[in-house]
């Protein structure tokens, strides 16, 4: 394996529920390195969520320790998360989240302008990316006014445009039908091995778990 750009090392989280403790995640250990793919498989409510939450630093009560691209976050606050998140993180989400009154090409464009990017540098960037995509022909057009596929596409798009070190995908095709599932993952797999990100993609598809690098398994908390 290549330098790990994340490494989790006895990572826990639990929850009181009715004054019961619930332990979803317990001592979970697990390096990605720079440039490898792995898929996170496990059925619903197995804590994939949990854990993508913890190693994108979304929210605190994590117990165990969370290296990112060299950086120790569990000593980070808030402010140093957020850096983090910035300028080594991207996200891809079951649901897309794109900001309705923004066209696709803004949406693509906006976390690079956040980072400092020039506005012709980061529509250059957008542009070529979506063109990749296959959304040559839809970059002026709101989401309202994109199908399904399309959506998600621009959601790939905005997460890969800061070219960060590790992508997180929670079930990113999971509101897919199957035949366009397949092809946006292969879309994204492709745009992250060609721009050398590592990545952890949440999935219950055991099929398209297989595609890529290496698949981990969660059950009841731990990594198997």
């Amino acid at each position: 394996m290549n330098s790990p750009v994340v490494k989790l090392t006895q990572l826990s989280r639990s929850f009181e529920q009715g004054g019961v403790r619930i332990d979803v995640l317990n001592g979970v250990d697990l390096e990605i390195g720079a440039g490898e793919i792995v898929a996170l498989l496990g059925p619903s409510g197995s804590g994939k969520s949990t854990m993508l939450q913890a190693v994108g630093l979304l929210e605190g009560g994590f117990g165990g320790k969370i290296e990112i691209a060299g950086h120790d976050a569990s000593t980070l606050d808030s402010a140093g998360r957020t850096v983090i998140r910035r300028e080594h993180l991207g996200f891809v989400y079951q649901f897309h989240h794109l900001l309705p009154d923004f066209t696709a090409l803004e949406n693509v464009v906006l976390p690079q302008l956040l980072v400092g990017t020039s506005r012709a540098n980061a529509n250059a960037r957008a542009e070529q990316l979506l063109t990749s995509l296959g959304l040559a022909h839809r970059l002026g057009h709101r989401p309202s006014k994109l199908s399904g596929g399309e959506q998600q596409r621009v959601a790939v798009a905005r997460a890969l445009a800061n070219s960060p070190q590790l992508v997180l995908a929670d079930e990113p095709t999971g509101n897919l039908d199957e035949k366009t599932s397949e092809r946006v993952l292969g879309e994204f797999l492709e745009l992250v091995r060609g721009q050398g990100s590592a990545a952890l993609v949440a999935t219950h598809n055991e099929r398209l778990a297989a595609r890529m690098d290496r698949v981990v398994r969660l059950h009841e908390g731990r990594i198997e």
